[in-house]
């Protein structure tokens, strides 16, 4: 059976990504002083003005409109035709303090103990994991992402002088089954600069962007290359379109290939479960497909504000896995510790390492050498698995 999925993608320049990455930044700026700084942050920007609010609590003083207008520059809004520059934007704070009520509902007893830290809200997290790519990613939004990556990347390079911040990517991939047959559709939109003409633009996105990223063994005669459908994209940015931190939770996870609980992760520090919950939901997929256990699978921690351990753990693989997915929930709950503090310390996550992490996507990033994306528990699920003496299914 034949089905067809589709992922998208946006480059840093895109209104929402400077909004996300921005958050991030001031977040890695408190970590690098204080590891224990509580923050939420959120930003929205639009034409000329950046607004920054939210609720940090920390010892120590981070220049928050200077780390906005750097970030801003470094994203490449460097000069006033964009309509959006670093320069002479104003950026505007409204920051508070974290909730007492929160604070004292979270923290408890001795911060060398792990049992110190429950879960700052309630929710459910999903990580995904399958085997369609060498990163164990969908491969939807794998080349989604990859496009996108390439197109900052020729227009910093100045490989295609002419283009500007924003832009976006689409892949949609022809499925046999279950198995990644080819790529059906490519769409890409890219800001451009006044007087490029449609076919130039064509041409070179073609030539530069989408050839160099999608192998041709993926493609086919039907396969539809969009670029710039609509034309002129010349006005882009926040100039265009306002932008607000956490409204890209698809394209920082599985392209919708998956399941997501619905809270964002930029501007949050690790003890918001939305962030650390789903890094460890991700974790603990990943290796389970690296081990060979399922073809593709999905885990869901759901926890309650203030309490340790989390309310539910489920592990799901969609009728690929080795052994019912009630063992390897059973396996799981033996190998992994979820409490919050335990999940921080396994995976590193009061390290300053999350403006990186604001555009592309959070998963799959081998490239950034995260905790998050290592198997190094392979071994261990294999072993407790054999422990058990199941029967199993293929």
């Amino acid at each position: 059976m034949e089905k067809f999925f589709t992922s998208e993608s946006v480059t840093s320049g895109h209104p929402d990504k400077v909004c996300d990455r921005i958050a991030d930044a001031i977040l890695d700026e408190i970590l690098k002083r204080d590891e224990n700084g509580r923050v939420a942050c959120e930003v929205t920007c639009t034409t000329g003005l950046i607004s920054l609010f939210g609720e940090i609590s920390t010892n120590c003083y981070v220049d928050m409109p200077k780390i906005a207008r750097r970030v801003v520059k470094d994203i490449g809004y460097d000069d006033p035709k964009y309509g959006f520059y670093y320069k002479n934007c104003a950026v505007i704070s409204n920051i508070n303090e974290q909730s007492q009520d929160i604070y004292y509902g979270v923290f408890k007893n001795d911060e060398e103990d792990l049992n110190f830290l429950r879960a700052g809200d309630q929710g459910m997290f999903f990580g995904f994991a399958c085997n369609e790519t060498k990163e164990l990613m969908p491969m939807p939004i794998s080349y989604a992402h990859n496009l996108a990556k390439r197109l900052e990347f020729v227009r910093k390079e100045k490989i295609i002088p002419y283009l500007g911040p924003d832009g976006k990517t689409q892949v949609t991939v022809k499925y046999d089954g279950d198995v990644p047959a080819f790529v059906s559709a490519v769409v890409v939109s890219a800001q451009h600069d006044e007087g490029i003409t449609l076919k130039q633009l064509e041409n070179d996105i073609l030539k530069e962007v989408v050839l160099k990223v999608i192998p041709n063994e993926l493609l086919e005669s039907e396969t539809k290359f969009l670029i710039n459908p609509s034309g002129r994209f010349v006005i882009g940015g926040p100039v265009s379109d306002s932008g607000l931190t956490g409204r890209k939770i698809i394209v920082d996870t599985f392209g919708g290939y998956s399941r997501h609980g619905g809270g964002a992760f930029s501007g949050k520090d690790p003890t918001k479960v939305d962030r650390s919950g789903a890094y460890f939901a991700r974790y603990i997929a990943k290796n389970i497909v690296a081990a060979s256990l399922a073809k593709k699978c999905e885990v869901q921690i759901s926890y309650a504000i203030g309490v340790l351990n989390p309310v539910s753990i489920m592990v799901e693989t969609f009728n690929t896995g080795v052994v019912e997915d009630f063992v390897l929930t059973k396996v799981v709950k033996e190998l992994f510790d979820f409490r919050p503090a335990a999940i921080i310390k396994k995976l590193g996550l009061k390290a300053p390492i999350y403006e990186k992490l604001s555009s592309y996507g959070h998963f799959g990033r081998e490239d950034l050498n995260v905790n998050w994306e290592k198997t190094d528990m392979v071994e261990k699920l294999r072993e407790k698995l054999h422990s058990l003496k199941v029967n199993l299914k293929i």
